[in-house]
């Protein structure tokens, strides 16, 4: 049954939103991912979205991003705003600009109708698929939609442990999906991005782990992706391989986080909201008429994984297949 998607309305929030290819097909090659990362940094700008990390696979993006409380830009920022991600040239810009060159101001209407544009998961993700497919489409000479139905998206609690454990999955995708032993190496994730020297990447890891000085993040992020990642530490240990993780979690073995992370958990991406268990009964309570009636509290605890995620919780029960 498909859950309802639940958007936090009038402050910030956290959301991991995925989208698929339309068929499962992996129609994403490498300028297909360039020009897609191009786009997610992009239009994040211009919704004022910030990209917390992301990872483009082959027939599926994740992206983790935090929508921040309204900002009540003033008409000239508006103009601008606009004028950079559609270009002079665009009839909509023109019109906008006209306007405020015309009259000293933006029409209500117009104003209204671009600043509902911004500040929204639902339209960040809607135009950067909308945008992607038109380019594909004439790249390729197909025609109809590129994307697999509605994006998933998890509310996530806006918390160190919360957010940097998604970011860590995120990051680890091409590491489960055996295309690179160590996170860095895939050139189309945040983390690879960042490592890279890209501002706004480093960024967006920064915030979570509230640091100003990247050397200090990067060390403390790498030293937690490190076993996720494939890769030995310093003292040379073998790390575990999937089938061994998923095995010794099933006997009850004490895994770390970085372990645990390389395999597939269906909470991050299908657990409608993650965090502790006193976020998600106030998600819960706040959003009551989107749970069965029959529900008395929101958090429910992540079956299968131990102590290995802390003390998160999630709103859905994932009974079946919950890890991967």
């Amino acid at each position: 049954m498909r859950m309802p998607r639940i958007k936090i309305a009038g402050r910030s929030a956290v959301y991991h939103c995925i989208a698929r290819v339309v068929g499962g097909q992996r129609l994403l090659h490498d300028a297909e991912k360039e020009r897609l990362r191009l786009l997610l940094w992009q239009y994040a700008e211009f919704c004022g979205v910030e990209i917390i990390t992301y990872c483009l696979m082959s027939n599926h993006f994740h992206v983790l991003v935090r929508v921040p409380e309204a900002v009540n830009l003033s008409d000239r920022d508006l103009v601008e705003r606009v004028t950079r991600f559609y270009g002079k040239k665009s009839p909509l810009v023109q019109t906008i600009r006209g306007n405020f060159e015309k009259h000293g101001k933006v029409p209500r209407d117009l104003r209204e109708s671009w600043i509902g544009r911004m500040g929204d998961v639902s339209n960040f993700m809607k135009e950067v698929k909308q945008r992607f497919t038109k380019w594909y489409n004439k790249q390729t000479g197909r025609f109809g939609t590129l994307w697999a139905e509605r994006f998933k998206s998890v509310l996530v609690e806006d918390s160190v442990e919360a957010v940097s454990t998604v970011a860590m999955y995120v990051d680890l995708n091409p590491v489960r999906a055996g295309i690179v032993e160590d996170a860095k190496d895939y050139r189309f994730c945040g983390y690879a991005e960042a490592v890279a020297g890209n501002g706004l990447a480093r960024k967006g890891i920064m915030g979570f782990h509230q640091a100003s000085e990247w050397r200090k993040v990067s060390a403390e992020y790498r030293k937690e992706l490190i076993v996720g990642s494939g890769a030995a530490n310093r003292s040379g240990k073998a790390v575990l391989d999937r089938e061994t993780i998923a095995r010794k979690l099933k006997e009850g073995v004490e895994l770390s986080r970085g372990e645990v992370l390389r395999l597939r958990v269906r909470y991050l991406s299908d657990g409608m909201v993650l965090g502790s268990r006193n976020y998600v009964n106030e998600v819960f309570a706040e959003y009551r008429d989107r749970f069965g009636p029959k529900r008395t509290s929101g958090a429910r605890p992540l079956r299968a994984v131990g102590e290995a995620l802390g003390e998160l919780t999630a709103a859905r029960d994932l009974r079946v297949n919950a890890i991967g």
